[in-house]
């Protein structure tokens, strides 16, 4: 460099894995934002071929007629952390895709090996065209879709810790009945075939029970400096 200009920061690819509930999103968005770095929600891809299902009236309960059709959405995610953006075919989901009708078959679409296949490309693609680097936040990103990342994170926390949270985000959610469907999701996450929800063996495991969200964050982005001053 001339005139001992600043090296600019290397790229650095970062994986977010864990279950909902345990602060990931929240996490990987304000992490991403301070780093200047891109941000991919993968479960939001997961939720907009969900919807997508769910409008066209496929058969959920029907892996085959949703194989058949995995193909055709096509699925557009923003990655500005400060505003993520997802589109279906052109139109705007990132409400819809929230609905508790999306929310209660993800998982079953999610376990389609075609669907996986289709969108773990996408994420690939996505992450390979981010310059200055990107936080991918999800369940299989280190162990599947990126295995060489340069750093890998698993959040966790306590079933009780992750209920209370989520249920404070969908305003006046019972909590126990939001424990139950967390760990129902778990169950299905964890024990379907094709890339199941787990911790990469070279992961740093985060337990974010008793720290605040601003903890995590800094937590986070600490590993993410050392990582970027160890390339």
């Amino acid at each position: 460099m001339e005139n001992g200009a600043a090296r600019p920061a290397p790229a650095v690819i970062v994986a977010i894995d864990g279950p909902s509930g345990t602060g990931k999103s929240s996490t990987s968005k304000a992490v991403a934002a301070q780093l200047g770095l891109s941000y991919l929600d993968t479960g939001a891809q997961y939720r907009a071929i969900t919807w997508w299902m769910v409008a066209n009236g496929i058969d959920i309960t029907d892996p085959t007629a949703i194989a058949a059709v995995a193909g055709k959405p096509e699925i557009i995610s923003g990655t500005d952390p400060s505003a993520p953006a997802i589109t279906v075919d052109g139109t705007d989901v990132a409400g819809p895709i929230r609905t508790q009708e999306v929310t209660s078959k993800v998982s079953a679409v999610s376990a389609v090996p075609e669907v996986r296949t289709r969108i773990t490309e996408l994420q690939r693609s996505i992450a390979s065209a981010a310059e200055l680097g990107i936080v991918v936040e999800g369940r299989d990103i280190g162990t599947t879709v990126l295995p060489d990342a340069d750093l890998k994170i698993f959040l966790t926390a306590s079933p009780e810790a992750r209920a209370s949270r989520r249920s404070g985000e969908l305003k006046g959610a019972d909590v126990n009945s939001t424990r139950e469907a967390l760990l129902k999701r778990d169950a299905a996450d964890s024990s379907r075939k094709t890339s199941p929800l787990a911790k990469a063996d070279d992961a740093v495991e985060v337990d974010t029970s008793d720290l605040t969200l601003q903890q995590v964050i800094e937590c986070v982005v600490t590993l993410v400096e050392e990582k970027r001053a160890a390339k």
